[in-house]
């Protein structure tokens, strides 16, 4: 058997036994989902994602291995980031904490599925026009200058989403949650619930995400493995890292200015690579967690003080 068609089976079988777990043994629906389960929960995803470095780092060798564990990481703190989108999105919305764990789930896992369809498309263009790994070059420097100097934290309007706005003309929408329900029936007609419309923008707000998310783990590698499997495992460690930090993530007020600097690197090395400078292989992973793990540290210092 091919040795790349076994990596991938294996993924898949490895993927399908987590979910079951989480959903089958962890997860019940309409259960509000402690701080204790989210714990284990992320634990179980970040094990993981790990023994699936491990199995990497054997299977097709050291380089493959750290080019994982870097994208890895990269989309795991891209993911924190997102959270505050999402905690914007539940209290906009009013989203009962018993129904927040379902919502969750089925927002990413429509947001995995419309990953590997971009990421598919991206892997098939740069493919064939390699020009572009230095346009998403030019992108990251921008996306990443632009985060830095921006101001976080404040409240965001969601009437002024353009998918939100977009529901609202064109989709029957109702102000009820339907009781968990995507759809319920009102004065004899078919209306969509607030928890159909969460759903959607969360799906649709992790696709924002992954304009910068995706150009960024080509910085790192080309192996369609890689980017698949870092992606996939960072994103659906995704629910359990939400229940997890939603009460302490102001305390990580300047991590965006860490995402930031290693978004500029990451562009930075795209675009050396048109003069034939290709930095090691480690320096991405070295960049992310030093970057990340010295921005929380300043957060909970700065906040303390």
């Amino acid at each position: 058997m091919d040795p790349s068609l076994l990596t991938y089976l294996i993924f898949a079988a490895v993927l399908l036994l987590a979910l079951a777990f989480d959903l089958g043994l962890l997860s019940r629906r309409q259960t509000p989902i402690t701080i204790k389960k989210a714990l284990w929960q992320t634990l179980l995803w970040v094990s993981i994602a790990m023994a699936f470095f491990t199995f990497l780092w054997f299977e097709k060798g050291r380089e493959s291995g750290i080019e994982y564990l870097s994208a890895y990481m990269m989309e795991w703190s891209l993911s924190i980031d997102n959270i505050f989108v999402f905690l914007i999105l539940f209290k906009f919305l009013k989203v009962k904490e018993k129904y927040a764990g379902r919502v969750l789930l089925i927002g990413i896992l429509l947001a995995i599925l419309l990953r590997i369809f971009f990421i598919s498309i991206g892997v098939a263009l740069v493919m064939e026009f390699h020009w572009l790994l230095y346009i998403f070059g030019v992108i990251l420097l921008y996306t990443g200058g632009t985060m830095f100097f921006s101001r976080h934290g404040e409240e965001t309007n969601l009437e002024d989403n353009q998918v939100y706005r977009f529901m609202k003309r064109f989709f029957p929408l109702s102000s009820s949650d339907g009781e968990g329900k995507l759809t319920i029936q009102e004065n004899g007609k078919k209306k969509y619930t607030t928890i159909f419309v969460v759903i959607v923008l969360l799906a649709t707000t992790d696709i924002v995400f992954a304009v910068d998310s995706i150009p960024a783990v080509f910085g790192i590698t080309q192996d369609r493995l890689v980017i698949y499997t870092s992606n996939i495992f960072a994103v659906l460690g995704l629910r359990s890292l939400f229940f997890l930090l939603r009460g302490a993530i102001d305390r990580f007020r300047y991590l965006p200015q860490g995402i930031a600097i290693v978004l500029v690197f990451i562009g930075v090395k795209m675009l050396i690579g048109y003069f034939k400078i290709n930095l090691p292989v480690y320096s991405s992973l070295l960049v992310i967690l030093g970057c990340i793990g010295l921005s929380m540290l300043f957060s909970i210092l700065r906040k303390k003080k």
